[in-house]
């Protein structure tokens, strides 16, 4: 059993595409995608296009609950989201702002969610520290409560940008990489293969080039972010949370 995972595309169609093409060669028996698909702007529509053909098990991010009514509150989000509604239809808007809060998948044996079972912008592996603007490695207590009750043999979730895992006894947690967006320095897209060989599960964070200057200049050109946008897809530096 071979799972592909996406997270975190953020509207980049160019970085989509070149990850598109390594998982279909590796030919996944399921596809997840743990949301935040089109907040972004390196051709947004045509990034929710790929994602919606791809046909993945689907969770919504936080940005996708941007998409509600209200849920916008700063000028700057609001000017966005004017913009995004431009570029995508009523309909993939309606769509996208509907999807679930979390998944069971593979006969409830993996569970998918954008940050944690709970809340799409909060994390699991790590939690944000207010005071020091960063995130810290989550107290393992609190990670058992989290994730004993959810009885999975694995525990998928994105929303950092931070590619990890661990064990919580028998379950394997997996916080995917961000396919856009990076906060690491290294600005190629991210996703994440698992494989199950009888009850053992293995994963591999892959790290996939891309024209990053393509996306870049779409950025500059279309985006009324583009300026900031298109610095973060080039360096590979996102300030504060990965979200």
């Amino acid at each position: 059993m071979r799972v592909a995972v996406i997270s975190d595309v953020h509207g980049n169609a160019f970085a989509l595409e070149a990850v598109l093409r390594e998982l279909r060669a590796a030919s996944p028996d399921l596809s997840i995608n743990l949301g935040d698909q089109i907040e972004g702007s390196a051709d947004p529509a045509r990034a929710a296009a790929l994602q919606a053909a791809l046909g993945a098990a689907e969770v919504r991010g936080n940005n996708e609950e941007k998409l509600w009514p209200g849920g916008r509150r700063t000028p700057l989000s609001l000017q966005y989201g004017a913009w995004l509604a431009t570029q995508l239809s009523p309909a993939t808007l309606s769509r996208l702002a509907a999807l679930p809060l979390s998944a069971r998948l593979l006969d409830g044996q993996m569970y998918a969610c954008h940050g944690t079972p709970q809340d799409t912008w909060s994390s699991l592996l790590w939690a944000w520290d207010t005071a020091q603007s960063a995130y810290r490695a989550r107290d393992p207590r609190e990670l058992r409560a989290l994730v004993e009750p959810l009885a999975a043999e694995v525990v998928l979730c994105g929303h950092t940008h931070r590619p990890g895992a661990t064990h919580v006894g028998d379950t394997l947690i997996v916080n995917a990489g961000a396919v856009s967006d990076q906060v690491d320095g290294d600005p190629r897209a991210r996703w994440t293969l698992l494989e199950r060989r009888g009850r053992h599960w293995s994963v591999e964070f892959r790290a996939v080039p891309y024209d990053v200057e393509a996306a870049v200049a779409w950025a500059r050109a279309h985006s009324p972010l583009g300026k900031g946008a298109a610095h973060l897809l080039a360096t590979g530096l996102m300030d504060g949370r990965g979200n």
